[in-house]
């Protein structure tokens, strides 16, 4: 996939153009590519986005992407797509892979949702905080990771930093994404799975992942109805060491939550949709229709509307 050779010049959005330029990497759009071949969301964010008239009708979908992409990297715009996809290719696909990590995204954790789980020898969650974001819910945040995550960072824009480092406590890692969309790292996060627990644990993952976990610890799991299997199961769960439920979680959840089989579409997006593909649960068969729709001539995407 080419990358896009059309600068986008501008200086100031206005507020709904931004909001069309971040939503074009939404869920919506990306389903709707992949269900039905276009999307008319796309179609009109196009327009809104105003960025048309910086692009030649003669190219393709995912030159509109690229440059919506580029725009929104720059300081003062990014957004938490931005983030996640500084964490997708620098640290999943750029430390690990495919083949040997696996990654969790909006994992819900109690009444929080992190942003972004690794799950490669251990178990490393990502809070992000955009120049977009408040603080406010973070100390919450990181107390609920905590009982779940091994490792739980912060990535904070520049303006954050200072903030964050008062606000979390010194065992959570701190890392900043920079201008040239670089990520450092500002305070390293200790792997300390025995503060975990196993409680925490289990209210996060699926019954047959608690199932598989207790099996892989040498637990025999009794067969009852399917009415009383998950509070069984709990009691079962909550007895085990937390270094041991944060080991089989990793373990089971690299099989279950595995993203190997999205390698090849993966291989066939632009950059700058490869966080999305990973991320919105996309049937198979829907993975030729979003390749299609990336690559149809943006003078016809537009007539999607």
């Amino acid at each position: 996939m080419n990358s896009v050779s059309h600068a986008v010049r501008m200086t100031d959005l206005v507020s709904d153009q931004f909001a069309a330029i971040s939503r074009l990497f939404s869920s919506c759009v990306i389903r709707e590519m992949a269900r039905k071949g276009k999307s008319p969301l796309f179609a009109r964010l196009a327009r809104q986005s105003l960025l048309l008239p910086s692009i030649p009708a003669s190219e393709r979908v995912f030159s509109l992407f690229e440059a919506a992409f580029a725009l929104l990297k720059r300081s003062g715009y990014r957004d938490e797509y931005i983030y996640k996809a500084a964490l997708t290719h620098k640290i999943l696909l750029g430390k690990h892979s495919l083949h040997s990590a696996s990654m969790l995204n909006e994992f819900r954790v109690g009444e929080c949702k992190a942003d972004i789980a690794i799950l490669d020898g251990t178990a490393t969650v990502y809070e992000v905080k955009s120049e977009r974001d408040s603080l406010n819910r973070l100390e919450r945040q990181v107390a609920a990771y905590s009982k779940v995550f091994a490792r739980v960072y912060v990535i904070a824009a520049d303006n954050h930093v200072d903030a964050v480092i008062g606000l979390v406590p010194k065992d959570v890692g701190i890392l900043c994404l920079n201008g040239r969309h670089h990520i450092s790292t500002l305070r390293d996060a200790p792997d300390r799975p025995e503060r975990t627990s196993p409680a925490a644990i289990f209210d996060c993952i699926r019954t047959e992942e608690a199932r598989m976990i207790l099996l892989s610890r040498g637990v025999s799991v009794p067969v009852v109805p399917n009415t009383a299997l998950n509070s069984v199961l709990r009691r079962l769960f909550i007895k085990l060491k937390a270094r041991d439920a944060h080991e089989g979680m990793v373990r089971v959840l690299k099989k279950t939550r595995n993203l190997l089989r999205l390698s090849d579409l993966v291989a066939q997006l632009p950059p700058s949709l490869h966080t999305a593909a990973l991320s919105v649960p996309l049937r198979k068969l829907d993975h030729t229709r979003l390749v299609a729709a990336v690559n149809t001539c943006l003078e016809d995407a537009i007539a999607w509307a």
